[in-house]
């Protein structure tokens, strides 16, 4: 039996159609979708290829794009019935068919991501796309799908976390300004550490790991979710900004921090 697509490659194929982050589980219904499309137009490619040269023993046609050429190659050998193999010509077809979906599908999916104001691309956003005919293979309260949930979709009351969001947690908590530059070093900070934070949770979700370390995990993400982080953050930075005399907080202050204190 021929060996689906990785998951991996599908979501480096999809990115290139999207500059938000896809979701791990969102790659691997992608996979699903496309290893479906291949059962069905295989077919159909066949009734084609027969109908133009009735003795012709090769699948054909079309042109080569970037998904995995030997990987589509083996997936469609496993469909053929009528023919004896499957030419390159054909696996280009098929390849060109299925890049063309898959970016039907993702600009589809990342119209809906921008209705919910967010930027990951997850599995809600492809079922609103394209249907309810996507696979579930893993429970939504199964604890690795709340892992893989993708915190940067944080919200602060109603809306996606910007620079305009810190900049009024810095005037509300800080009691200060903060600098464009201050807001970028910060945001960054903040993925740093939600990224940490997020692989710590991977890594202590598995049996037998430490139960503190991933409750201690749980604990810093959810703090990070309610910005108790970001919030922190700056009235330690503007602390540093007062002692010095400034007026407001930038980025030589924050750099001064330990963002994962």
């Amino acid at each position: 039996m021929a060996k689906p697509y990785s998951s991996s490659h599908i979501g480096m194929v999809a990115s290139s159609f999207t500059s938000m982050r896809l979701s791990g589980q969102l790659k691997q219904q992608l996979v699903n979708l496309l290893t479906e499309e291949i059962t069905r137009i295989v077919p159909e490619m066949e009734l084609a290829t027969l109908e133009a040269t009735p003795e012709k023993k090769t699948l054909d046609d079309a042109t080569r794009t970037r998904l995995n050429y030997n990987r589509t190659r083996e997936l469609m050998i496993q469909e053929i019935s009528k023919v004896e193999s499957v030419g390159s010509e054909a696996v280009q077809a098929c390849v060109a068919h299925l890049e063309s979906l898959l970016e039907k599908i993702i600009h589809s999916a990342e119209k809906q991501a921008e209705l919910d104001r967010v930027n990951t691309i997850k599995p809600r956003h492809l079922e609103a796309a394209i249907g309810p005919q996507v696979d579930q293979n893993v429970s939504d309260k199964n604890l690795s799908s709340q892992v893989e949930e993708d915190v940067l979709d944080a919200h602060v009351k109603g809306s996606a976390l910007t620079p305009n969001v810190i900049r009024g947690i810095a005037k509300s908590f800080a009691g200060m300004p903060i600098t464009d530059d201050a807001v970028e070093e910060l945001l960054l900070l903040y993925y740093d550490v939600v990224d940490e934070t997020e692989e710590n949770i991977r890594k202590h979700a598995q049996l037998g790991s430490n139960p503190a370390a991933f409750i201690q995990s749980i604990d810093r993400m959810r703090e990070l979710m309610m910005l108790g982080w970001m919030r922190r953050m700056l009235k330690r930075a503007s602390h540093e900004a007062r002692e010095r005399g400034y007026k407001r907080i930038d980025v030589e202050q924050l750099v001064l921090l330990d963002p994962f204190e």
